[in-house]
């Protein structure tokens, strides 16, 4: 079956990544998404292992290491700025701690639409008002006012997805805290900052710079412990106030830092969760990426779980001539385990900034299994034979 119309919500990694696939398939593609426009800066994502590969088989890997931040390593520091610890972005064959395909998620996205505008329909300011699955399709009604039909629906549309909202009930049922507070904002680059990042940790708290390819601008990056987070995600001055209160006190260069959080042109600031449910479809419905299973920024791995569960989705569709009863298991199949091994990750990152004494508990380890799990354990099939 060719010519399968499907609707993907979201237009950040996830659901590009998967368009360019589902085109690839054969698959007719509309993307659509809540804000006006592709979304500039955000954090700095990776590319680590069999994501890697993942990249290569689209043909984008010139494009996207030449968007990359160029970040040639990071140092860990105290409050005077000396240097604890150094790491390397040619460590571990570059996935370590500094991934040598490091890049702003804004940017990744630029790439992927680039890559895809032509052959797939994009709609931006618009988002998904309500939908109605049958045996052979889904209705969608748009919030302006648009209905059509299509064979399939996607919810690529982030941790706060209103798509797994509308079939698979409250987000209270499947996003976890844990426990942390990320912020972060792009900002002039008054300190001299040359691709390197710089991380400094104080008692359940943390400020970073973080180099990004504009040399004359700079990311700052925040963090801190919170048992609860009860702030709404789209109340800016909000966050801006609740940053400030717990940051307050913090030394090295945090203060100056701040001083630039109103100018800031992309500020971000969110709980640090995870996404786990027992499944990632209904009917002919599916969730890809942190909708589906965030493993939180603490696992380094976000983008590359959205990338690898792309490339799986559109494939197993495609081979199961896309029927979705079939195609879904088996998506969920190949990705469990590589899902399970990186939220235990970010569990574990996250646990450690936020209860370091508990990470040398029995049972809390980082092993080098469950590393090689998080970053290689998934198989891609070549899918040969299908259309491409």
């Amino acid at each position: 079956m060719s010519g399968v119309r499907v609707l993907v919500a979201g237009a950040s990694v996830a659901g590009p990544a998967l368009a360019h696939w589902l085109r690839r398939r054969g698959a007719e593609v509309a993307v659509v998404e809540r804000a006006p426009g592709l979304r500039p800066g955000g954090q700095a994502v990776d590319a680590r292992g069999v994501a890697k590969e993942v990249i290569l088989r689209m043909g984008l890997d010139a494009a996207v290491r030449a968007a990359c931040t160029d970040t040639e390593g990071a140092y860990t520091v105290d409050a005077d700025g000396n240097v604890l610890e150094t790491y390397r972005a040619d460590d571990h064959g570059g996935d370590g701690y500094i991934a040598d395909i490091e890049i702003l998620r804004g940017d990744l996205s630029q790439v992927l639409y680039d890559d895809t505008r032509d052959g797939v329909e994009y709609v931006f300011g618009d988002r998904i008002e309500e939908l109605t699955q049958d045996g052979s399709g889904v209705d969608v009604v748009f919030a302006g006012g648009g209905r059509r039909r299509f064979e399939l629906v996607i919810g690529a549309d982030g941790l706060h997805s209103a798509l797994r909202g509308m079939v698979f009930g409250p987000r209270e049922r499947f996003v976890h805290h844990l426990g942390l507070v990320l912020a972060f904002y792009s900002m002039p680059n008054e300190f001299g900052l040359d691709r390197w990042l710089y991380d400094h940790q104080e008692a359940e708290r943390s400020a970073g710079l973080r180099p990004i390819q504009d040399a004359t601008r700079a990311m700052a990056m925040f963090s801190f412990a919170a048992a609860d987070f009860d702030v709404d995600y789209r109340d800016v001055d909000a966050q801006k106030r609740l940053l400030r209160e717990r940051m307050d006190g913090v030394g090295w260069l945090a203060p100056r830092m701040l001083a630039h959080l109103d100018d800031a042109p992309d500020f971000y600031l969110d709980q640090v969760a995870q996404v786990k449910m027992e499944r990632w479809s209904s009917g002919r419905v599916a969730l890809l990426g942190d909708a589906a299973f965030s493993s939180s920024p603490m696992s380094g791995q976000g983008t590359g779980l959205a990338l690898v569960g792309a490339y799986l989705l559109a494939g197993e569709l495609a081979a199961a001539g896309w029927d979705p009863e079939v195609a879904f298991a088996a998506y969920e199949g190949r990705m469990r385990s590589f899902v399970d091994a990186n939220q235990e990750i970010g569990r574990l990152h996250a646990l450690s900034r936020t209860d370091p004494a508990a990470v040398v508990e029995p049972g809390a380890e980082w092993t080098a299994e469950l590393i090689e799990r998080a970053i290689n354990g998934v198989e891609l099939p070549a899918y040969a034979g299908l259309p491409d």
